[in-house]
């Protein structure tokens, strides 16, 4: 079912050394980096990354050739890769991180040529020390071997790459907030425009991308554009990194050609439901995303597809429930973890997700009111007007809304679930 590309030969036959740069070699590494240096000119890598039209697996899915089009003429430019991966149940980019470094380089080097910036930045949260080693490690041997620094590989083409481990906030996964961090100052979000491409880091044109997708980069321009569309949907193309966990038989991480259905990706790769009880409900996008249930499962794997039924792909983060979920204490520990990784700096989102966060807990604790549900409700609605999916919002980022989703999902699938959980509802509601 799978077509690997990232998770590549030596990660699956050689675990053990796959980060090492004499593996890289030996199954391939940097061979397309010399062809293309050699022979390729920055706007040959550009026609191929738009032919190919990788959406960025970060979250926001935009179109990476399209974004790296958008550049803004000045110099210097730079290549700010995203490996902040801080959405809850997401551990894609982790492994790439740790147990595949040279990939990722080789993608950076291709896309810093392709887009004309000399040095490249790549940001890991503060709680991943052992992937950032792995990173620097691999920085440390390319510079040894000549694949980074100055006159790469004899073609005239210099590249700096810095190895920046954050501060361990969420909201830094969002790229204003992270450019704001690696700059030093406070991790938050910036008011677009103007965009990054525009200006980014230090003011300067700037590409952020995800770890996966710089890391498909390679085999991008190694096989062709269209050889990558070719794979997959016709609304998504080539191969995504699923993070499954939860109630599954088989949690993991697993490539696979997007288009299969959601069905397909629980049951048969993630292995079905555990102790074969009956399936909830899942989170299909990381945390930020309204949750799906039953009658989403023959929907297909694609961004369209998700957006169409109310949700979104997100971060490639899947969480699944079974019928023994208390949904309401699955929503309070989403909204908590949001409450407490806002950055304050709007209001909705400062005040709206803590009061958020005291409702459900009151619930879960028998202490919850007739009130309840209309208040929970309406403060979603002042940090997302409408309730509508993809949200509005009164906020700078998405952090606001994403505390949104969780409640609005159960209140459209559990509500008598939340119901039951309010003494005196049911008299008042019959008085």
């Amino acid at each position: 079912m799978s077509f690997p590309l990232i998770l590549t030969e030596r990660m699956t036959a050689h675990p053990a050394d796959s980060h090492r740069l004499d593996r890289y070699e030996a199954t391939g590494g940097y061979e397309t980096l010399r062809e293309a240096l050699g022979a390729m000119k920055p706007e040959d890598i550009l026609e191929q990354v738009k032919a190919a039209n990788i959406q960025g697996r970060g979250g926001a899915a935009f179109p990476a050739g399209i974004k790296w089009g958008f550049l803004a003429p000045a110099e210097p430019r730079y290549l700010v890769i995203n490996g902040d991966e801080s959405e809850p149940g997401t551990f894609k980019d982790r492994q790439l991180l740790e147990r595949d470094p040279h990939q990722l380089l080789e993608g950076a080097i291709l896309t810093s040529f392709c887009i004309g910036a000399n040095h490249a930045f790549i940001y890991i949260r503060g709680e991943y020390p052992k992937p950032a080693r792995r990173v620097q490690q691999a920085v440390e041997a390319a510079y040894a071997k000549g694949y980074l620094g100055q006159n790469i590989l004899g073609s005239g083409f210099d590249l700096d790459v810095t190895v920046h481990l954050g501060g361990g906030a969420y909201i830094c996964g969002e790229e204003t907030a992270l450019l704001n961090s690696l700059e030093g100052q406070r991790g938050e979000p910036r008011l677009k425009p103007p965009f990054p491409a525009v200006e980014g880091l230090y003011a300067k044109p700037t590409i952020v991308n995800n770890v996966e997708t710089i890391s498909n980069i390679p085999w991008i321009v190694a096989n062709g554009g269209d050889a990558y569309a070719a794979i997959g949907d016709v609304d998504s193309v080539g191969t995504r990194m699923f993070s499954l966990s939860g109630h599954l038989k088989k949690p993991g991480n697993y490539e696979v050609p997007m288009g299969l259905t959601w069905r397909e990706l629980i049951y048969e790769v993630g292995g079905g439901i555990r102790d074969d009880r009956e399936l909830k409900c899942w989170v299909p996008g990381g945390a930020s995303a309204p949750w799906f249930v039953a009658e989403h499962l023959d929907t297909k794997v694609t961004k369209d597809d998700c957006a169409r039924a109310g949700s979104m792909l997100g971060s490639g983060a899947v969480i699944v429930m079974d019928d023994t979920t208390n949904v309401v204490a699955a929503a309070h520990r989403i909204v908590k973890f949001f409450a407490h990784e806002s950055c304050g700096q709007c209001t909705p989102c400062r005040e709206g997700t803590t009061w958020l966060e005291r409702i459900l807990w009151r619930l879960l604790n028998g202490a919850g009111r007739p009130s309840d549900i209309d208040l929970l409700l309406d403060i979603c609605d002042g940090i997302s007007p409408g309730l509508a999916w993809p949200p509005r919002m009164t906020t700078i980022c998405p952090l606001g809304p994403s505390a949104v989703s969780p409640i609005t999902s159960i209140m459209t699938h559990f509500r008598d679930e939340v119901e039951a959980m309010i003494p005196g509802l049911q008299e008042v509601a019959h008085a």
